[in-house]
């Protein structure tokens, strides 16, 4: 077994790892008894190895630019937007498209908010609670679920956001570690939306101030 690369491909695949050791911010010793637990590994034989694998995964990422860095300076130029008074209906896939095309108009007509995302088997309608009862009558029996109350979170960013990977895990984890649960998430090229219950707005804010 090679030891230097095994544990740089696990350093790779675990990024909260991976932050802490490209920071300089990690116990060598106990990273390397918990990767060698982790992997199966004889932790006599193999600790003095394993130490030496993290320490020269240290030395080759130290000069790069932490890839939080990056998110963080892109997140910093971008701008929130948010709408409240929003819902989400889950519908089944096997409904009658004309309806959905007619409450497209209606909604697009007044220009508020209206996304679809299509799943296998069912369909998430994102639009405001004024056309709730539009989505009652055009679907009727085939209304799965609708949860009310939410918020809508745009964060529209420059076009270098396709550039730098992990801004939407950034994101999530940033939300969900601060007790924020995401309704619905998307993207739409440099707008990353999410839908969060209305309630959560002020600390969602909060936490997105970089």
């Amino acid at each position: 077994m090679n030891i230097t690369k095994t544990v740089f491909e696990y350093v790779d695949q675990h990024p909260s790892i991976k932050d802490c050791v490209t920071k300089g911010v990690i116990n060598y010793s106990a990273l390397s008894r918990f990767i060698a637990q982790d992997l199966g590994l004889d932790a006599k034989k193999h600790f003095d190895a394993v130490v030496i694998a993290c320490r020269r995964y240290y030395a080759k990422v130290k000069n790069k630019e932490p890839m939080e860095t990056r998110i963080k300076k892109l997140l910093a130029a971008s701008r929130v937007e948010v709408k409240n008074k929003i819902v989400v209906a889950v519908v089944e896939k096997d409904l009658y498209y004309a309806n959905l095309i007619e409450l497209h108009r209606e909604v697009k007509a007044k220009a508020e908010v209206f996304h679809i995302i299509e799943g296998s088997s069912t369909m998430t309608i994102i639009t405001t609670a004024g056309f709730l009862e539009h989505i009652k009558r055009f679907f009727k029996q085939k209304i799965i679920k609708i949860t009310e109350n939410l918020a809508e979170l745009n964060l529209k960013s420059s076009r270098e956001l396709e550039q730098i990977p992990g801004v939407m895990a950034y994101l999530t984890s940033l939300l969900a570690g601060n007790g924020i649960n995401i309704i619905e998430t998307m993207s739409t090229w440099t707008d990353t939306l999410f839908v969060i219950d209305e309630k959560d707005v002020p600390k969602a804010m909060q936490v997105l101030r970089f």
